[in-house]
């Protein structure tokens, strides 16, 4: 079984697979009364076809170690993950290689950051390993085949 460690995520190793939606990329605009800071378009939202959509999602925690055997990739549209509680959740990702999953990074994101993972990415199932587990989603909702799943001849445990 390969293993790889969960590194804190960053925007600037998540850069190739995605978006990494958090304050302080930006500057903020200060509205309602200065009582608010607006964080602006943080996120690329890419989808062919369809619409955008806002949905919830109630993942089960996961335990550590962890082992991941299945990867997904979304052909039509990305994919953005917000925590909506006190959470830490596993974001595992993996390049391309000719049409199949290369090998697995994993990272650790807070409940202070949402993860938008770019289209056609592969990446693990929704892995809370601390909170309620519940998400808010934003995708792309449509018809068309919109999932491929890859399961993984070598597990890959995750470890931090």
């Amino acid at each position: 079984m390969r293993a790889v460690q969960a590194r804190p995520i960053t925007a600037a190793a998540f850069a190739p697979f995605g978006d990494v939606v958090e304050v302080g990329t930006v500057a903020p605009v200060s509205i309602n009364a200065g009582l608010c800071d607006r964080f602006s378009d943080l996120a690329s939202f890419d989808i062919e076809g369809g619409k955008l959509g806002l949905s919830l999602f109630q993942a089960e925690l996961r335990a550590l170690p962890y082992t991941c055997d299945l990867l997904e990739r979304h052909p039509l549209g990305s994919q953005c993950f917000v925590p909506m509680s006190a959470a830490r959740f596993l974001v595992i990702v993996a390049p391309d290689e000719n049409g199949r999953p290369g090998p697995p990074q994993a990272f650790v994101a807070t409940n202070t950051q949402a993860i938008n993972i770019a289209r056609n990415t592969w990446h693990g199932v929704l892995a809370p390993i601390e909170g309620s587990g519940l998400f808010a989603v934003i995708d792309r909702i449509g018809d068309g085949t919109n999932l491929e799943e890859h399961w993984l001849e070598e597990p890959t445990l995750i470890t931090l």
